[in-house]
């Protein structure tokens, strides 16, 4: 499963928080803040306590896909795709 955080650069553009400003209201390390901005995998403890920060849901800063797609271009143009049932 890949994570993007991209919701939460957004969110901390619209609430005018830097990335310095974020460590130091979340208590977070800037190793933290390193693994956030290279969208690698973090523990639900710091995803709270940035919540906490930035008085939001964790909804509103992460998204999670699945690494390999649910459908293919074959499904989206009504072929079969070689799955016989």
């Amino acid at each position: 499963m890949a994570v993007s955080y991209r919701k939460l650069w957004h969110l901390m553009l619209d609430k005018k928080v830097s990335k310095t400003r974020l460590e130091k209201m979340a208590g977070i390390s800037d190793y933290t803040m390193r693994k956030l901005n290279r969208d690698e995998d973090v523990s639900t403890e710091v995803l709270t306590n940035i919540c906490a920060a930035l008085d939001c849901e964790v909804q509103d800063i992460v998204d999670f896909f699945t690494d390999k797609p649910t459908h293919t271009k074959a499904d989206e143009e009504g072929r079969p795709n070689g799955n016989i049932q």
